[in-house]
């Protein structure tokens, strides 16, 4: 268990590295977050969340960077509270139109991939059971993150995409509707670095769907779990 001030420290600091992609360190937290503590006492808390494995430091100079573990802790603290809406209204207005708009069913889940892949700066993976079609989006965006500097990192990427083409329909098997896995969570070969989260939905036709978005630990998590669960409770109605 970690302390209030403590558990405030760390989700400044995972917001933080989320934004900016670089080690966080104290003397920025204070300048930027105005915290009710004292520089020293920042550093000293950071210290405790590193010896508690919530947070590393790749270098001896740098600032700290989120571990598994404290992105575990910091996306369940996001659920508690429950799976909420989307806040983006245009997403709501596009599926509107595309609704409106495309009465195929094909054509449809294709448009409704390409939408949510244009909110997340993950890769979309839409599964249908029915027809065994998987689709995937944003393959270009992804891409622009940081961590494809790496070539290792970029071969591991599309290594774990090709093995969750092949897993997909195994998400049926349980009775989870909604999963986020984290790094090493994901027993996939090759996905310790990444993060995946994944929600399954059963239509008005009796469709068998799920949907992922899969992309660096380093994810907006907030955003991408609310825009997968607004999603899903859409194609509850549809």
């Amino acid at each position: 268990m970690i302390t209030d001030r403590q558990g405030l420290i760390l989700e400044k600091i995972i917001k933080d590295y989320i934004s900016f992609a670089e080690p966080i360190g104290s003397e920025f937290l204070d300048k930027k977050h105005n915290l009710p503590v004292s520089p020293a006492t920042i550093r000293l808390e950071m210290q405790k969340l590193t010896d508690e494995g919530f947070l590393y430091q790749p270098h001896t100079s740098a600032g700290r960077v989120p571990t598994d573990k404290g992105y575990r802790f910091f996306v369940d603290k996001l659920l508690e509270g429950g799976l909420e809406d989307f806040k983006d209204k245009r997403f709501f207005e596009e599926i509107r139109e595309i609704e409106k708009e495309i009465e195929d069913h094909l054509e449809f889940s294709q448009e409704m991939t390409k939408l949510v892949s244009s909110f997340s700066s993950g890769l979309i993976l839409s599964y249908s059971a029915d027809d065994n079609i998987l689709l995937k989006e944003g393959w270009q965006k992804v891409f622009k993150e940081p961590e494809f500097e790496d070539s290792e990192y970029t071969r591991d990427f599309v290594a774990t995409v090709e093995k969750l083409e092949n897993e997909m329909k195994n998400f049926f098997l349980d009775d989870s509707d909604f999963q986020v896995f984290i790094g090493k969570e994901n027993q996939i070969s090759k996905a310790k670095n990444f993060s995946l989260i994944v929600s399954k939905s059963k239509t008005s036709k009796k469709q068998k769907r799920a949907v992922a978005i899969l992309g660096p630990k380093r994810m907006a998590y907030d955003k991408n779990i609310s825009l997968i669960n607004s999603l899903m409770k859409l194609f509850d109605n549809f």
